[in-house]
């Protein structure tokens, strides 16, 4: 299917920084980009880049079955609005992309799950654009450390819009949690099943937040679907190690607790949905942490762990930044 929007060019204005920014966690050749070092201990609240922009390019978007395989090609454009990008947080524009996913539509669970790691989308939303919950911060800057910063948390500025998305430095948009904006448009609500919002990268469905109460039809009515984490008790470690409260900064401030929620480590189920009336293994994007799921059932495909060719340039960021920092500055004081 292809989805086609009406043209709006923006012209900003920009202006060269020296500050760094969130890098783009996909490996590049020749080596990834040295991370930032942070110490920050604390999650803040977000100030989200207003949704309201409309992008210059038409999305594009193709999902087909061939033989055993579901093919997905999309160039990663949104069939809705945005937030401004660059922004302060963010320093890079939103670019087409060449994507090419395949995936089993026979998918078969594991004795164990595979966690998703650095490099990785989880799945691809049906309009095209990926979901890639991991940011690549780290504490004290020691990338694949165990202390890995939640891009949610609000401890580190990752210039995200209220599709809780932002853009890697190739021009990747790609979302870290809810697509709200994906959500209105598909009308997802509930008062009903949730619709198909995306495969994962082992074939198996993603849903969004909703389903049948008794996990076979609507007879029983529909139900919101929980998680199975929460965060843990007690303080870090400390020492090399961040200290304070688990407050949800960090990936490891959570845990799972089997039979907490209604879902297990992959924020998954076995259940029966429109698109499945037989029944199928699947996942679901949840209100509370991981949001979107950390791990897969069935082994991923590798088409989800994409290389970039050449390490991404420095982004600009737009002309009202330094004021908005001066402005914040005079405010502490």
């Amino acid at each position: 299917m292809r989805l086609m929007l009406p043209i709006f060019i923006l012209i900003p204005c920009f202006i060269e920084t020296e500050l760094a920014f969130a890098r783009d966690h996909h490996e590049f050749r020749g080596g990834p980009p040295p991370p930032r070092v942070h110490t920050t201990i604390t999650r803040k609240p977000i100030k989200f880049e207003p949704s309201n922009r409309e992008l210059k390019f038409i999305p594009e978007v193709l999902i087909k079955v061939k033989g055993n395989e579901r093919i997905i090609k999309s160039n990663g454009i949104p069939n809705h609005f945005v937030g401004r990008f660059p922004n302060c947080g963010n320093p890079h524009k939103i670019n087409k992309q060449s994507f090419f996913f395949s995936i089993s539509i026979k998918p078969q669970i594991n004795s164990s799950p595979y966690p998703l790691d650095s490099g990785w989308a989880f799945g691809i939303a049906i309009n095209g654009v990926p979901f890639e919950p991991l940011a690549a911060e780290w504490y004290q800057g020691k990338r694949g450390s165990f202390w890995r910063y939640e891009a949610l948390s609000g401890a580190i500025s990752l210039g995200l819009d209220e599709n809780h998305a932002h853009v890697q430095p190739g021009g990747k948009y790609h979302y870290h949690g809810l697509p709200t904006l994906l959500i209105k448009k598909l009308e997802i609500s509930e008062k009903k099943h949730s619709p198909l919002i995306g495969w994962a990268a082992d074939g198996f469905p993603i849903y969004n937040l909703y389903g049948y109460k008794n996990g076979k039809n609507s007879t029983e009515g529909i139900k919101e679907y929980r998680t199975s984490y929460k965060l843990k008790s007690g303080n870090r470690p400390g020492g090399n190690e961040p200290s304070g409260s688990h407050d949800g900064s960090f990936s490891a401030d959570y845990q799972y607790v089997a039979g907490l929620g209604d879902l297990d480590q992959c924020n998954g189920i076995k259940i029966k949905t429109p698109e499945f009336p037989e029944g199928s293994y699947a996942y679901f994007l949840t209100r509370d942490w991981p949001i979107v799921p950390r791990c897969w059932m069935a082994e991923p495909d590798i088409s989800f762990k994409q290389k970039r060719r050449a390490p991404p340039k420095r982004g600009l960021r737009p002309s009202d930044c330094l004021k908005r920092e001066k402005d914040k500055f005079s405010r502490k004081k």
